[in-house]
């Protein structure tokens, strides 16, 4: 199976941290399961969601092995199980709601007095005045109610009058405000009783209960022999486990029926632990539980199942079997009403235009004809980093045999940068034939491609959208009478159908009307298009990254920085793309005012979703001295050259390497793939769909092995140019 292990990673000895996994737990677990013989791919979570739902649907998981503990609030635990039901993921461990409750330690116990569990009396207090003494029996402990790993707990917290715990219960609301609890200290030992649920025994999985051991040395100093979050962390070496506990065979059994109750009731998946405090009298209360439990080496959990004869492999194969058979995930037909997820990789095609004329631009001429296409290099970059996404990827060159080899491969989704061949509607020409084969595909849509290279039409849609453009206006022949609106120079005249800065040079920019009409001719004889011209405007300019559908995720801008002072009007041309050197700086992310970096975000969100841009776009703006952001046009085909491009560079520069951003444009395609394969078990199977009322969005795609197919091998390339010479922008 493709795996994903999702967690939390401890970077500090900070006690926000104290539940998360250390670098020794997770390469311990990655390298249990990768043993096993699943592929693995580690998802390190603490960053935002969105980020971790761009990966997670980029990879694909066929089960997510789940230890992350979420950050804040009283349903962190529930956070990332919420997540990926949402998105039709199955994953290990329970559910949203069973973690909620049970991090949840007052609702815990108040489900469980109804059956009958026995529990130490309690108080749960969110605010002093709802402390009361009528039923407290000292001593008590007091501790936080939405805290684990002993958190909050130590020496301190145990109160043996009525003003010790007032005192420690304002001390504690003071630095956990959801509530604490205020519970009788039972004098005695503490227990753990783990649980693997496909564990087969008398106990429906419940292992043998294991005893906290602590150092001789260290208890001589305390007067209550409790484990507390001094040994749970910085102490951890003078703690070892012993199992089975040292407890009478009726104890034992006793202890594991209670335990059975507590899994049952609280209806914990897979794994779990419960704390167990037995009294000097030897009567066992339960304390609390885990259904999230730590899995490090040397975890309790680990030394009980080696009494079932599992070692560490064996805990974590148990966890991922059990899950596997919940979710039927090795059955083809169906689980819960939905199409079972597939097997195996996703067959990506990757449809490109390969570069093949060397981009040039001298004093006598400049050669773009194949500037929007991309180099062998940049093309094996993205092919290597959808594969290390664990997908099949095969390549389909944009020739005039697309169509004949669109309509004999079977592809599951398609990762599309070809620019097409000619006119004004190139770039929607793959998208369209793509929709035209019901085949997903990354990007945006036929209409958006064509809108956005006609810039225009773009400056058209995105002024009636309230979003300042410069005031522009369309030249065929030169000939035109120019606008009244331009009452002064210099004006910019550029193709209006291009990317990648073509036909954007240095004498683009014009001081009088003649050197305009003059480049307006040389434009619509090169490019056999209208030229468009716009008012110049002075001041800096901006490019900004987007990725996402409906609310896109925008990144950080990038400023282009021009270093010849000299130089009174400068431009991004062609020539500073090829060669920037000494010329630009990028400045990622740029270094922007609080107040104008978010209206700049703002202009480039709302201009996305005017243009109706979907899954990645570049969108280029210029502020004039007085701060008012002009758009300048949007490119939702940006380039992808490693290291060169600005989409890359902007990625870069807001932490995001290479194959997180080529993941991330790749992932929004996965769930529209989802949604076809849901349509069409639909289609197939009417009547059994809807009786399971399962809405398309949660459906995952139906059973299908890959088949094998040879990429068909593209023509003999030229030879390699340079990177920053040849790439797409």
């Amino acid at each position: 199976m493709r795996i994903a292990l999702t967690h939390n990673l401890r970077l500090s000895d900070l006690e926000e941290e104290a539940e998360f996994d250390t670098q020794e737990t997770v390469n311990a677990l990655a390298a249990a399961i990768e043993r096993i013989g699943h592929r693995l791919e580690r998802f390190e979570v603490s960053g935002p969601a969105s980020r971790t739902v761009a990966r997670l649907e980029a990879y694909s998981p066929d089960l997510i092995f789940n230890t992350a503990e979420g950050r804040r609030g009283r349903f962190r635990e529930a956070f990332y199980p919420a997540l990926f039901d949402e998105l039709g993921f199955p994953y290990t461990g329970s559910d949203a709601y069973a973690l909620a409750v049970t991090l949840d330690k007052q609702l815990t116990k108040l489900v469980l007095s109804k059956q009958g569990i026995r529990t130490p009396g309690w108080q749960y207090v969110e605010k002093l005045s709802e402390l009361s003494a009528e039923n407290l029996r000292f001593p008590v402990i007091v501790k936080p109610n939405f805290e684990g790993s002993s958190k909050g707990i130590s020496q301190d917290s145990i109160a043996e009058t009525l003003d010790e715990v007032r005192a420690k219960v304002a001390a504690a609301l003071e630095k956990y405000p959801s509530g604490v609890l205020v519970e009788e200290y039972i004098s005695g030992r503490d227990l753990a009783v783990p649980f693997l649920e496909s564990v087969d025994n008398d106990y429906d999985g419940v292992l043998s209960p294991v005893e906290y051991v602590i150092d001789p040395a260290v208890t001589q100093g305390r007067k209550y022999a409790i484990y507390d979050y001094a040994l749970k962390t910085s102490r951890e070496g003078t703690v070892s486990v012993r199992a089975p506990a040292q407890i009478p065979p009726r104890t034992a059994e006793d202890v594991r029926r209670m335990a059975q109750k507590v899994y049952r009731a609280l209806d914990c998946r897979d794994l779990g632990r419960i704390d167990v405090r037995l009294s000097d009298a030897g009567v066992p209360y339960f304390l609390e539980i885990n259904a999230l439990p730590s899995l490090e080496p040397g975890a309790g959990i680990y030394a009980a199942a080696e009494l079932d004869g599992l070692h560490l492999d064996g805990v974590i194969n148990s966890i991922i079997t059990s899950a596997a058979k919940r979710y039927k995930i090795k059955d083809s037909s169906r689980r819960q009403g939905k199409p079972a997820r597939k097997s195996g990789p996703l067959r990506v095609g990757f449809s490109f235009n390969v570069k093949r004329v060397k981009p040039t631009a001298t004093a006598e001429a400049v050669e773009d004809s194949e500037a929007e296409y991309d180099s062998p290099n940049t093309l094996q970059a993205i092919r290597e980093a959808i594969a290390s996404w664990g997908h099949e990827v095969i390549d389909l060159e944009a020739t005039a045999e697309l169509p004949s080899v669109l309509s004999s491969t079977p592809l599951d989704v398609v990762f599309n940068i070809a620019e097409g061949f000619k006119g004004r509607n190139r770039e929607s020409q793959v998208p369209a034939l793509l929709e035209l084969l019901d085949i997903p595909y990354t990007g945006s849509d036929p209409a958006t491609l064509s809108i956005a290279l006609d810039k225009g039409l773009a400056k058209k849609i995105v002024r009636q959208a309230g979003i300042l453009t410069p005031n522009f206006q369309l030249m065929a022949t030169g000939k035109e009478r120019l606008n009244k609106e331009f009452t002064s120079f210099p004006l910019i005249v550029k193709p209006v159908a291009e990317g990648s800065s073509k036909g954007v040079v240095t004498k683009s920019v014009c001081h009088s009307e003649a050197e305009l009409r003059e480049v307006v001719r040389e434009i619509a004889g090169k490019y056999q298009q209208p030229a468009l011209i716009e008012e110049y405007i002075r001041g800096r300019e901006f490019t900004v990254g987007l990725l996402g559908e409906r609310r896109p995720r925008v990144l950080p801008p990038m400023e282009i920085v021009f270093l010849d002072r000299e130089e009174k009007n400068p431009v991004y041309s062609f020539q500073h793309k090829l060669d920037w050197t000494d010329r630009i700086r990028y400045d990622a992310p740029a270094k922007l005012e609080p107040a104008l970096l978010e209206r700049l975000r703002t202009a480039a969100r709302n201009s996305f979703m005017a243009l109706g841009c979907r899954d990645v776009a570049r969108i280029d703006f210029r502020m004039d001295d007085k701060g008012r952001i002009y758009f300048i046009e949007c490119n939702p085909l940006p380039g992808l050259t490693p290291g060169w491009s600005d989409l890359v560079l902007i990625a870069q520069g807001a932490g995001m390497d290479y194959r997180g951003l080529i993941g991330e444009i790749m992932a929004p395609a996965i769930p529209r793939y989802k949604e076809r394969e849901a349509r069409r078990a639909a289609s197939e199977h009417p009547a059994s769909v809807l009786r399971k009322s399962v809405p398309l969005e949660e459906g995952t795609p139906a059973a299908a092995q890959p088949v094998a197919a040879t990429a068909p091998a593209p023509a003999s390339p030229a030879p390699e140019p340079s990177p920053r010479m040849d790439a797409k922008a």
